[in-house]
């Protein structure tokens, strides 16, 4: 009896098989972040669950956090992570565009490089090399103003009126802006760090997407007689603009989960924010200071709550960005 031959298998089904087990691989590999984002929803929620059952929403409108009389509130922690991240990103979005627009379209090739290059290198400093930097170098020029403003015979009506507002758990505008504190550290501190911190974001996403502008939209502008402001801001920023806003929201993420350097030099108050010189607090420094300490479950369960508040407006930070991305995104590259 004769046997058939066997086939050698063809060339494209092996490419069927082996596109088969690239996907399967593919889709193990996604399921394994969803399951990560699942887990890390569970755990934070299992271990938030005590603190939310005893204060419910009243955690996130409350001022007070004191362990000792066993009552938490997250309200001026959720504030101070917010004020610090969204100002700090106000100053650092100009000073970041600035720069990219500067080594993409106005520095020589011979400076553009080493410029962008030192940029960068801003975001591969380790944090607690900027939180030693803000207290040996920023600190000390802070307090000495600071000291100053005390010791200014002017000032005195105003820092009475101040204190006396203070005092009462209240501000105004014109008392937010004076100093509570002559020793440098605080919110203002934070903010001034913060800014460093996230400018290498901004600048080095907007760099590269406005290098990514096609050159005939430049030419275009300046055969129609445009000036270089014209053609920057008619044809390279509204062509890169959804690229620049992903720098910022990358930055914006960096801001409100940054931990050491602003653990080291916000003052670690829980108090209600009274000025922008004064100690305060974020949700990602209380963390860091006290899940070490916190040995009553209680106290552990609020400071992992705070994680838990971290995570879900991170997230939404993020969803947020795609909805901007995609409206800002021109149609014609979607």
């Amino acid at each position: 009896m004769i046997e058939p031959v066997k086939r050698p298998a063809t060339k494209s089904s092996l490419s069927s098989a082996s596109d088969r087990v690239f996907e399967v691989v593919i889709l193990l590999l996604a399921s394994v972040i969803v399951l990560v984002f699942l887990m890390s929803i569970w755990q934070l929620g299992k271990e938030s669950w005590p603190a939310l059952q005893k204060f419910g929403f009243e955690f996130f409108t409350s001022r007070v956090w004191n362990p000792v009389t066993k009552e938490f509130g997250a309200a001026s922690m959720i504030v101070g992570t917010l004020v610090t991240s969204l100002v700090a990103l106000a100053i650092s979005v100009p000073l970041a565009i600035a720069s990219a627009l500067y080594v993409s379209e106005y520095a020589p090739r011979w400076l553009a490089n080493p410029v962008g290059y030192l940029i960068e290198l801003l975001a591969a400093v380790p944090s607690v090399v900027y939180g030693l930097w803000a207290l040996f170098v920023i600190a000390p020029v802070l307090g000495k103003w600071q000291t100053s403003f005390f010791t200014n015979p002017d000032n005195v009506k105003t820092l009475t009126q101040c204190s006396e507002l203070w005092a009462q758990n209240k501000t105004n505008l014109q008392c937010f802006f004076v100093p509570s504190a002559a020793a440098g550290r605080g919110l203002a501190l934070a903010i001034i760090i913060l800014t460093v911190m996230i400018l290498p974001y901004t600048a080095s996403v907007a760099r590269d997407v406005i290098r990514l502008v096609p050159q005939d939209q430049r030419e275009a502008m300046y055969a129609l007689g445009a000036t270089k402001w014209e053609v920057i801001s008619r044809a390279i920023l509204p062509y890169a603009r959804a690229g620049i806003m992903g720098g910022v929201i990358l930055a914006l993420g960096r801001a409100l989960g940054e931990t050491l350097a602003v653990a080291m030099v916000i003052g670690d108050s829980q108090d209600i924010l009274k000025s922008i010189w004064g100690n305060a607090s974020t949700m990602a420094s209380v963390i860091a200071n006290q899940f070490g300490d916190a040995q009553e479950a209680l106290h552990r369960s609020s400071v992992v709550t705070l994680g838990l508040t971290l995570f879900f407006l991170s997230v939404l930070v993020n969803y947020a960005a795609r909805l901007i991305i995609a409206r800002l995104t021109p149609k014609g590259i979607q």
